[in-house]
């Protein structure tokens, strides 16, 4: 999709949202429909904010779906680019959607990333009623039939998302990568109700996206993409322990326009840190299956920047990018 088709879209998101809302002080974007995880990143962080009066108004969260976080990067870039009440939802999604040249030539540096305050565990789940006992079961299904298997994510073909499942059919010896059939939608919310609905077979997302439709018991997670267990989740095995050697979290925060002076991207790091810090967000973690993961400030880009470059390696690896 063209940068101006993406940046007319976003506009148009915006507008037809503007239109209805109140004035507000400071605007998150989450490039994603309501539900996913990088809605609940604006929304949690958002409340944070005004509840610990770091912003003057409620925070307004804008939903921008689109091209896998794509039209929401584009909008930042093309039309907001000095906009200093702007801050929009990030995760390894954007980072591994850069990497892979997935939003038409932009790069990470055309932002600046504030920071990270958690990390969202990466999880495989299936129907409550699914015959998959075992991640183990789920494996053996795909090697003796790979197109019985659908799955279904919140970021598009070749994302994070998408990069879970390949991960670990690989650490299992399967090689045919491109036969495991993967369905990627508009936020995790919408990867769900394909796997409850008998659409796809299982989900591949996040911790955060899951926890509510786990404690109605509509899912099952067959695991956690974790070095350990997640507290609050023990009763969920992890990969490594199934023995496949694949740790995948998803690290939640923030960007912002890349032309916003020095002293505001300070006062957002300064922000972001505080709420790192509250008891809400320590609280809001636990209820979402967030693990602990700060990093906070000027340091941040550099490492998003290595990031980057690994997953540049990670996806020609298994054969996303040439």
């Amino acid at each position: 999709m063209k940068a101006s088709i993406l940046k007319a879209l976003g506009t148009s998101v915006v507008l037809s949202l503007g239109a209805t809302s109140a004035a507000w002080s400071t605007e998150c974007i989450a490039p994603a429909n309501p539900g996913g995880g990088w809605d609940f990143t604006c929304r949690q962080i958002g409340k944070i904010l005004y509840d610990l009066k770091l912003v003057e108004e409620p925070v307004q969260v804008t939903n921008m779906a689109g091209a896998g976080g794509g039209v929401a990067f584009a909008h930042v870039v093309n039309e907001r680019n000095t906009d200093n009440d702007l801050i929009v939802a990030a995760s390894s999604a954007t980072t591994t959607r850069l990497a892979q040249n997935a939003f038409g030539g932009a790069t990470a540096d055309q932002v600046r990333f504030v920071g990270a305050i958690g990390a969202d565990p990466g999880v495989i789940v299936v129907a409550a009623d699914s015959p998959f006992q075992s991640l183990n079961d789920m494996v053996e299904a795909i090697k003796a039939d790979p197109g019985s298997v659908a799955f279904a994510g919140g970021s598009a073909a070749g994302g994070f998302d998408h990069m879970k499942p390949l991960q670990i059919l690989k650490a299992a010896g399967f090689d045919d990568i491109k036969a495991i059939k993967y369905i990627g939608v508009d936020g995790g919310a919408d990867a769900i109700t394909q796997t409850v609905g008998g659409f796809t077979q299982a989900m591949t997302g996040d911790m955060s996206e899951i926890v509510g439709f786990i404690q109605s018991g509509e899912v099952r997670a067959l695991a956690v993409l974790t070095e350990e267990r997640v507290p609050g989740f023990e009763d969920i095995p992890t990969a490594r322990e199934q023995g496949y050697d694949v740790v995948a979290v998803n690290w939640r925060g923030l960007y912002v326009p890349k032309g916003i002076s020095d002293d505001d991207f300070n006062m957002w790091a300064e922000r972001l840190q505080a709420v790192a810090d509250s008891d809400e967000w320590k609280e809001a973690m636990v209820a979402n299956g967030l693990a602990p993961f700060t990093k906070v400030g000027g340091d941040f880009q550099s490492w998003i920047d290595q990031v980057v470059a690994d997953t540049v390696t990670l996806s020609k690896e298994i054969g996303v990018i040439q």
